[in-house]
């Protein structure tokens, strides 16, 4: 699903230096967090979870036309080992061509979805898994619309934290 309105793209995007990896360390590591949070905010707005590595190279992310500039494959690929590293990438394969972008972690979804519950007063309640990520008291909420997958993994993270308790594949109860 596209977001419906234009993604703003930070300035380093029309800075020709930024899609070559830099040398000096310290300037190589600002560099890298710059193309994370870009990969992040781009993948968020555009509410994308996936990433084919052959794909992204010349996709607008890592490849601006207009000042005729691509981060190389070697370039992507430190920066999506460096959000790996974070916890924001998932690799889908050992081979390392597509992988999984969270744009918020596990436990951030996790986090997110436990102040949700604790401030409706859905402790100590079972709610289904439609409910949370499709039902009308939701719209506003930043999981609302998300993978059952994702979902899922979130809602098992609190289950490991005492939190919550899965039932079957259709519902949770939250705990206080």
């Amino acid at each position: 699903m596209a977001a419906s309105t234009t993604f703003n793209w930070p300035w380093q995007y029309d800075f020709p230096p930024f899609f070559t990896i830099q040398k000096n360390a310290d300037t190589k590591a600002k560099q890298i967090e710059a193309w994370c949070t870009l990969v992040l905010e781009y993948h968020q707005h555009n509410k994308l979870l996936k990433l084919r590595v052959a794909d992204a190279l010349a996709s607008p992310l890592f490849s601006n036309k207009a000042i005729e500039r691509k981060l190389p494959k070697e370039g992507v690929m430190e920066v999506l080992e460096s959000l790996c590293k974070k916890g924001n990438v998932q690799w889908d394969d050992k081979s390392k061509t597509s992988c999984v972008i969270y744009w918020k972690t596990i436990e951030q979804w996790a986090d997110i979805i436990y102040s949700w519950a604790s401030k409706t007063g859905s402790l100590n309640t079972v709610c289904t898994l439609h409910e949370l990520t499709q039902g009308p008291h939701t719209t506003s909420e930043p999981f609302h619309g998300l993978d059952d997958w994702l979902l899922i993994k979130a809602l098992s993270t609190l289950q490991s934290r005492g939190k919550a308790e899965l039932i079957g594949e259709e519902g949770v109860k939250f705990f206080a």
